[in-house]
């Protein structure tokens, strides 16, 4: 039998990056392993504000090779507040790697583990379970790095939005909707921004070639709302980047926290998995932090890999989550619990 082998990038980063990164690499591995068919070949690549502060660049062009050429890259946190670049933004090279890779769709997938999990506790494990699609290169990121008024007397973002970019990340959501519950719900300000009538246009050309699939417009601030009032009626979110930024952040709490949020950053030939959390210096180095959002990451990685093995194995991680998670118990700090970084994951290799 050959065996595949594919090339994983590791970007453990900075603040509690290696401590989750570690325990997703030993879950991710230990899935693959029974799979005689596939092999990971991982290699670590110092990226972040403590690269930063080595050599004068969080993304080193070597990095940024390694990741380019790599099946798929597994990131663990980026940046530092106290470390940021003259002009007072932070360090975010996972940003960058976004747009130099054009990983257009951000996939933020949103599940309730247990109803004691959630703030708003009238939901049992599987009522909220939807995923936000993130447009993850235009939008009102798209001038971050543009030059400023030096006088600081004023400071101008601006928001793009393109047919091109609308149409693939439509396209994206709309074919994540096939293979979930056939609903899209559209989320922009239409009512008040030109760049977002125009991204209702096109998401409307785009719904007409999905029949089957159910479709709804929110205004942004509704949706906020009504993520809180009715979560379980959402399947598919599709939005702008900041407004995607934003919403996942207040989806990650309705189901725990920002540690139980994984996510991924895909183009056309390559992908980035991470938790959708920060650094959290406060905890680092402690063994406290919550790994599930990348050991979550790592068995999104696996399942997009094109192979039927890896694919598996994926499936089998995410699954094995979900049953060491039936246990109220298995929980870090974070969501109430008691157990390690380390001690979660052992749990999910022992249900794995």
């Amino acid at each position: 039998m050959s065996k595949q082998t594919f090339q994983i990038a590791v970007l453990s980063g900075d603040g509690i990056g290696p401590e989750v990164t570690q325990q997703a690499v030993r879950l991710m591995s230990a899935a693959c392993e029974p799979f005689e068919d596939i092999d990971l070949s991982l290699q670590e690549v110092s990226v972040g504000a403590q690269e930063y502060l080595k050599n004068g660049d969080p993304l080193p062009d070597s990095a940024f090779d390694v990741c380019r050429e790599s099946d798929a890259v597994l990131l663990g946190a980026m940046g530092m507040p106290s470390v940021r670049w003259p002009d007072g933004r932070e360090m975010t090279p996972q940003i960058d790697l976004r747009e130099r890779l054009d990983l257009y769709n951000g996939l933020r997938p949103i599940y309730l583990y247990a109803a004691e999990d959630s703030p708003l506790k009238k939901y049992q494990a599987g009522e909220i379970d939807f995923v936000i699609v993130r447009e993850n290169t235009e939008g009102l990121f798209a001038a971050r790095t543009d030059p400023q008024d030096q006088t600081r007397e004023e400071a101008r973002d601006i928001m793009l939005i393109t047919r091109k970019g609308s149409l693939r990340i439509f396209r994206a959501a709309f074919d994540q909707a096939m293979q979930r519950r056939k609903k899209v719900t559209l989320v922009d300000k239409a009512n008040v921004l030109p760049s977002m009538v125009l991204f209702r246009e096109v998401f409307e050309e785009i719904a007409a070639e999905y029949p089957e699939v159910e479709t709804e417009v929110v205004y942004v601030d509704a949706a906020a709302l009504f993520l809180v009032q009715r979560p379980q009626s959402f399947d598919v979110i599709v939005t702008e980047n900041m407004f995607g930024d934003i919403l996942s952040d207040l989806a990650a709490g309705l189901v725990g926290g920002m540690g139980m949020a994984p996510s991924g950053d895909i183009g056309e030939d390559c992908a980035v998995f991470q938790p959708s959390h920060g650094t959290a210096p406060d905890i680092a180095g402690q063994n406290k932090a919550n790994p599930v959002a990348t050991i979550l990451s790592a068995a999104m990685l696996l399942q997009w890999l094109d192979h039927p093995s890896a694919k598996e194995a994926g499936v089998k991680l995410d699954s094995a989550v979900k049953k060491a998670l039936a246990d109220p118990a298995v929980r870090t700090g974070d969501v109430g619990g008691s157990l390690s970084t380390t001690e979660m994951g052992d749990a999910i290799l022992k249900c794995l």
